[in-house]
């Protein structure tokens, strides 16, 4: 039998609110299929299960807020008969100011509370549906005769899902505390280099005018296959420092910064971006993007990033100086392409430039390294062909 739980899904999670049941009990369920959708300080993230199985007992009702790592589903894997196996569930968070009206919450306690219901005269119809709701007869005033709870009254008590969608406040919260932390316990260092993207910019144009606009390619699909590629043979900035170690990860993951309507950024993960064709690459991150701007991202999206490439030349800016998404131990900042007079052969001519700068861990690389691997980068798009 396995527990399904709360995941963390950033180093400063301590907890999220069940909103969304996406299976039901008795369902089937395979590796990758999502189940649920959990709120937090990010948004609404939809949360993907990792082992095939149905699920036994759904152990969080909907509008709950528990702890990172408490229990909220039973699954048995396929072929397990299911185990009758008690499985404490979750207590909830304490919620000082509750939006949702008192007595709601008063009553939406989780199922220990209902089993001693026998004093409680409720009809069969209330007690199943409180039993499957995990919703407390003992604080429902009941309409039917001699005061006994009818289904309806069960019905009306039922808290309200959270709203789903991206708290603009409690995601400037989450990013403080990540950037705070990130500053206080990581020794960053910077490097920074400009690079001719002639060669990129005129193979791209070449590449889009062949092609009908939902399969062109933007600039910044070229940066990040780039930056994926070029990490591979610098391993020290591709993974986590957790528990005062650095792992390297083999896969490259590529996190990747977008920004969201009126305030906000997440940075979801391109997974294996380094094996991805260009044209693949290009069709996941219109997919995160617009989701991303939907409030609608997954917990591995979230989780799974072992570096991250943010580009704001689309902003206007020359150059970006960004901080590390810890436990990550690097991110690569683009700014605009710019116009600017470059020697070529002796010669001074106008060349596309754009500026491009490495943020790393001091505990992990040092800047020899960090200049290698830029340089590295610089020659993935010196030869756009080969990306």
């Amino acid at each position: 039998m396995g527990i399904f739980t709360m995941p963390s899904l950033g180093a400063d999670m301590e907890d999220g609110t069940l909103v969304e049941w996406l299976k039901a009990q008795g369902d089937t369920v395979t590796r990758g299929d999502i189940i649920a959708v959990v709120e937090t300080e990010k948004g609404a993230i939809e949360i993907e299960i990792f082992e095939d199985g149905k699920i036994e007992e759904i152990l969080v009702p909907e509008g709950r807020k528990v702890p990172v790592g408490s229990p909220l589903a039973t699954i048995s894997g396929a072929g397990e008969a299911a185990v009758s196996e008690a499985v404490e569930p979750a207590l909830p968070v304490a919620v000082e100011a509750p939006e949702a009206p008192e007595a709601a919450l008063e009553i939406a306690t989780i199922r220990p509370a209902i089993e001693d219901i026998s004093e409680v005269r409720a009809s069969p119809a209330a007690r199943l549906f409180a039993r499957e709701h995990g919703i407390d007869l003992n604080g429902i005033t009941g309409s039917g005769p001699s005061g006994a709870i009818q289904l309806r009254d069960v019905e009306a008590a039922k808290p309200a899902p959270a709203k789903r969608g991206i708290d603009l406040d409690a995601m400037r919260h989450a990013i403080a505390a990540a950037m705070s932390r990130s500053k206080r316990e990581i020794p960053h260092y910077y490097l920074t280099h400009r690079i001719d993207v002639n060669s990129a910019q005129n193979w791209l144009e070449n590449y889009n005018l062949q092609r009908p606009a939902p399969e062109r390619i933007l600039f910044g699909a070229l940066l990040v296959k780039a930056a994926a590629l070029a990490i591979r043979d610098f391993p020290e900035f591709n993974g986590l420092y957790e528990q005062d170690r650095f792992n390297t990860s083999q896969a490259v993951h590529a996190g990747v910064a977008i920004a969201i309507r009126g305030g906000g950024l997440a940075a979801p993960a391109i997974q294996n971006a380094d094996q991805l064709s260009l044209a693949e690459l290009m069709v996941q991150m219109r997919d995160l993007i617009g989701r991303v701007r939907r409030g609608s991202f997954r917990a591995s999206e979230l989780t799974s990033s072992t570096m991250t490439v943010n580009s704001l030349g689309d902003r206007g800016v020359e150059g970006v100086l960004p901080i590390i998404y810890p436990p990550q131990v690097a991110i690569i900042g683009f700014g605009k392409i710019m116009e600017l007079p470059w020697v070529v052969e002796g010669e001074i001519v106008a060349r596309p430039i754009v500026q491009m700068t490495l943020a790393a861990d001091h505990r992990v690389s040092d800047g020899h390294r960090g200049g290698l691997f830029l340089n590295a980068i610089a020659e993935k798009l010196d030869t756009p062909e080969s990306l």
